[in-house]
């Protein structure tokens, strides 16, 4: 009978894909709303900064709580 080790090896891969999963987004809401902002289109990019910062917030609350284990 073969029984499966309880060992998982190298989770760095899911690491990084966790954390893509925070601060990917919240950084590319956050370079478009920049990118609005610098071409006079303020309200656009006003909306895309507090768009990124709910996301970041967010993003933190849900993928943190599931990295601490709670």
């Amino acid at each position: 009978m073969s029984s499966f080790p309880l060992e998982v090896g190298n989770l760095d891969g899911l690491f990084v894909f966790i954390f893509l999963i925070m601060f990917g987004p919240a950084i590319l809401l956050g370079i478009i709303g920049a990118v609005l902002m610098a071409k006079n289109k303020k309200k656009g990019g006003k909306i895309f900064m507090i768009l990124a910062g709910v996301y970041l917030l967010i993003s933190l609350g849900v993928c943190g709580t599931m990295m601490m284990g709670v």
